[in-house]
C-alpha cells in the first residue's frame, strides 16, 4: 500500500509505516488541486490541517482506503461522503490530551495571577504589585464542557487544587472522579472558569457568543484549547472590556492560519 504523506509529523509515524510494509511518500508543497491529480496512485493519505478533504477530493481519490488526520478532529474531512466510499477515517484525539490538559492550566494560572501583564510591565521598570496581585484557584468552581478525551484529562489536572469540577457533555454518565456532570444552566450559576473542550461541528460552531456569555451569573475567565470558531471573538472581546470575562486564554482562534492563506495573498499576509 503506498500512502502520500501530505503535512510534516514526526519521523516516528513514516518510520513504523515502512517497518510494517507501507510504502511511504512525502509531498508537503504541492496545492490541493496538484495532489488531486496524483491521488489517484494511493491508497491512504495522512494529513493534519493543509487543506480540506472535501467531496471532489474524494472522487478523485479511487483507491483511497483511509485518511488518517494527525490531530483530534475531522471537520475538515467529508466524514460522511468518505464514509460511503467505505473510505476508513482514523483520528487521533488521545494523543495531545495530557499537553492541552497542561497548557490548558498553565493558560489559567497565568490569567488568574497576571503573569504576561506583570512581565511586560516589569521588563519596562515599572512595580505595580497590587495591580497585579493574583487571584487564587482554590475554591474556585471549574466548569468544562466537552468531556472526552481533553476534558477529562484538564479535569484531572485540576485535582491537586482545592476545586470543584463540573462537567457538561451532550453524552450521558461522562462523569468520573474528577468532575460531576451537570446541566448548562448549572454551570452558568456556579462556574468562576470555563473551559472548552469541543469538537467543531454545527452544535458548537459559535456557541460562546454574546449570550452565553452574558448568562453566566458570575464574571468568569475562559480557557478555550478547542477549535476557535466555537467562539465568536467579537463578542469575547466585548466580554471582556464589560469585564463580565475577567479574563481568556485562546490556544485556537476564529480565524486560524490555514483560514488567513484563504482569505489573503501572501503579501497581504505579511502585512497583517
Amino acid at each position: 500500500m503506498k500512502i502520500l504523506h501530505l503535512d510534516k509529523n514526526h519521523p516516528l509515524i513514516i518510520e513504523q509505516l515502512t517497518a510494517a510494509g507501507f510504502v511511504n511518500e512525502e509531498n508537503y508543497t504541492a496545492s490541493k488541486e496538484e495532489i488531486e491529480n496524483i491521488i489517484s496512485a494511493y491508497d491512504g493519505i495522512v494529513i493534519r490541517s493543509r487543506f480540506d478533504i472535501d467531496r471532489q477530493f474524494i472522487d478523485k481519490a479511487v483507491n483511497l482506503k483511509f485518511i488518517a488526520r494527525v490531530g483530534a478532529g475531522l471537520e475538515s474531512i467529508d466524514t460522511d461522503y468518505a464514509q460511503q466510499k467505505n473510505i476508513t477515517l482514523i483520528s487521533s484525539p488521545e494523543g495531545n490530551r495530557n499537553a492541552v490538559a497542561e497548557h490548558a492550566l498553565g493558560m489559567l494560572l497565568s490569567l488568574m495571577n497576571h503573569l504576561n501583564r506583570a512581565d511586560r510591565e516589569v521588563r519596562q521598570g515599572l512595580w505595580n504589585r497590587e495591580s497585579n496581585r493574583g487571584v487564587e484557584l482554590d475554591g474556585k468552581t471549574v466548569g468544562i464542557i466537552g468531556y472526552g478525551n481533553m476534558g477529562k484529562a484538564f479535569a484531572k489536572k485540576l485535582r491537586g487544587f482545592e476545586v470543584e469540577v463540573l462537567c457538561y457533555d451532550i453524552l450521558p454518565q461522562v462523569a468520573d472522579a474528577y468532575a460531576r456532570q451537570v446541566s448548562l444552566e448549572e454551570i452558568q450559576v456556579q462556574a468562576d472558569v470555563l473551559s472548552l473542550h469541543v469538537p467543531l461541528a454545527p452544535l458548537t460552531d459559535k456557541m460562546v457568543n454574546a449570550t452565553l456569555i452574558y448568562s453566566f451569573k458570575k464574571r468568569f475567565y475562559l480557557i478555550n484549547t478547542a477549535r476557535g470558531r466555537v467562539v465568536v471573538n467579537k463578542d469575547l472581546v466585548e466580554g471582556l472590556q464589560s469585564g463580565k470575562v475577567l479574563g481568556a486564554g485562546w490556544d485556537a482562534l476564529e480565524f486560524e492560519k490555514y483560514s488567513y492563506e484563504r482569505l489573503y495573498t501572501p503579501q497581504q499576509l505579511e502585512q497583517l
